[in-house]
């Protein structure tokens, strides 16, 4: 069973020749447990897709389950929800605000348990006027779990943050999977914190499914010997089909124990071998491959 599960979702904004479609019969499964990516290029599709998992938005067509259920507005309060930018009152302190939104909630917040789940307890009693844009998005994150939701769903929760911060909120978002159990639906443009952050993605584009999967199935195991060699003609010349020019260099296939024989055979055919080093498939070369094959 999985937290969340989207049978063929499609939304249309707008009508005539003006019309946008945001979604295209679109399904995918969340499992529980985790943190579940969301990436695409702008306008794929990642925001109002949260939107309607979170019932901000009604799909016009296509269904949405929760925790094994058909949404409601019962299970719904088992989400906590963060979209877009944080927007608070500004006069107010971090622990007066969780105190209010519990209120409104219906529920009794502890506030400073809240404020350490999150990194802030030292800040609870400051004004959120003078927080600066990462603590605001932890306050939001904080803000999320007031009703102590099964999952959260947040929507660029690292957008504008500086390296240092971007870090620190991939730290938090992981801890709230490993360390507490919750289930974590995210969506980001910085593949590269994609990649380190979540278990499985899905490449969104033009309101459709690209490609899904864990993050290693979609990276693949797959890595290649990239070499810094003058002349690069030799190399490529003497491995033929095993070989490419790639960022510069050339990338070899070849197993790994293989790699000292080469290297050494090289050298003695007269080749200068610079740098040698194995990679693989980063998420940024799956996201451009899958992408490009899904037309509007």
């Amino acid at each position: 069973m999985g937290a969340v599960e989207i049978a063929g979702i499609s939304k249309r904004f707008g009508r005539g020749a003006a019309a946008v479609d945001a979604l295209c019969g679109l399904s995918l499964s969340v499992p529980q447990g985790g943190v579940y990516g969301l990436v695409g290029p702008n306008g794929a599709g990642k925001s109002t897709l949260l939107r309607i998992v979170a019932g901000l938005v009604s799909a016009d067509e296509g269904s949405v389950r929760l925790f094994g259920h058909p949404a409601s507005s019962s299970l719904r309060r088992r989400l906590g929800v963060f979209i877009e930018a944080p927007t608070f009152y500004p006069f107010l302190t971090g622990a007066e605000l969780l105190t209010v939104l519990g209120r409104t909630s219906g529920v009794t917040p502890e506030p400073a348990r809240l404020l350490t789940r999150v990194g802030l307890e030292a800040a609870g009693n400051r004004r959120i006027a003078g927080y600066s844009l990462g603590m605001k998005q932890r306050l939001a994150i904080a803000a999320a779990l007031v009703g102590e939701p099964d999952m959260l769903v947040l929507d660029e929760p690292t957008n504008g943050l500086d390296p240092e911060g971007i870090s620190d909120m991939r730290r938090l978002v992981r801890d709230l999977a490993d360390k507490e159990g919750l289930t974590i639906l995210v969506s980001s443009h910085l593949l590269d914190e994609v990649e380190r952050m979540c278990d499985r993605v899905a490449i969104l584009s033009h309101g459709r499914l690209a490609a899904e999967g864990a993050v290693a199935d979609l990276l693949g195991e797959d890595a290649r010997l990239w070499l810094d060699a003058t002349p690069p003609e030799a190399v490529l010349a003497r491995l033929g089909e095993r070989a490419a020019a790639v960022d510069g260099g050339v990338a070899v296939a070849i197993a790994r124990d293989e790699a000292p024989a080469l290297l050494a055979s090289l050298a003695q055919d007269g080749v200068s071998i610079f740098e040698a080093r194995w990679i693989r498939r980063d998420l940024e070369t799956v996201f451009f491959s899958e992408t490009r094959r899904v037309e509007p």
